[in-house]
């Protein structure tokens, strides 16, 4: 358990996909380029054995906005998207209107 001061700490943000591809070398990643409203990261995530890259063009998700960058075949991920795990693979987490990129998930 922790307590509520240490969740605080984790800012989560709304985030739109401007763009997506396969990571070379691997059937897992992804690379994705996000909008955060006020900046644009680059970020690696796990979801391409279940998820087309141009099937989330578009798309808004819920990330991780100040997780420190970790470097992932070479690349550098700025920030980790939610999923659900599930039998069928990772379920990303999606709002379900329209929000703003950037905005704060409290």
């Amino acid at each position: 358990m922790i307590n509520f001061e240490d969740f605080q700490k984790v800012e989560l943000r709304v985030a739109k996909i401007l763009g997506a591809e396969q990571v070379e070398g691997s059937d897992k990643l992804l690379k994705l380029q996000v909008d955060l409203g006020e900046e644009k990261r680059q970020i690696i995530a796990g979801v391409g054995r279940v998820y087309e890259p141009e099937s989330l063009l578009g798309r808004e998700i819920v990330i991780v906005a100040n997780l420190e960058s970790r470097m992932l075949m070479g690349l550098e991920s700025q920030g980790m998207l939610l999923a659900a795990s599930d039998e069928g693979g990772p379920v990303i987490l999606m709002p379900d209107k329209e929000v703003l990129p950037g905005t704060k998930i409290s």
